[in-house]
């Protein structure tokens, strides 16, 4: 149940962050390379970056930030480089691939989630009744 209040009760930037993770996931889906170099170059960039942007999110009161702000900062570095990695020689137009299928999949994959998230705030109260 838990998993249904979270998306009922997801901000449109959240919506906007989940939907990238839609984006992300066809994408490598679609263009998945095995290559150990992709993958741990990622993990690399994610550890030198994540750090960095950890650093610029700390609270002189010593706040630390939530776990999933703490993944997020980690977690988008290795996406973005991974991605960049695998539409490479793809015809990808900026993010967008130029294939019309993989198009259709990646925006219907965005799409289904963001129709997922509506019937779940539709269905699930976010206040005991």
């Amino acid at each position: 149940m838990f998993v249904f209040k979270y998306f009922a009760a997801l901000s449109k930037g959240k919506m906007v962050l989940w939907c990238y993770l839609c984006w992300y996931m066809v994408t490598v889906y679609l263009c998945f390379d095995p290559s150990p170099a992709i993958w741990l170059n990622s993990v690399g960039i994610s550890a030198v970056i994540g750090t960095a942007l950890m650093l610029s999110v700390a609270n002189p009161a010593g706040v630390k930030p939530d776990r999933w702000q703490t993944r997020r900062l980690y977690m988008m570095p290795f996406c973005v480089s991974s991605f960049s990695a695998l539409i490479k020689g793809h015809g990808y137009i900026l993010v967008f691939p130029s294939n019309l299928n993989q198009l259709t999949l990646s925006v219907a994959a965005c799409v289904g989630f963001l129709a997922f998230v509506a019937a779940t705030k539709m269905l699930v109260p976010l206040r005991p009744q």
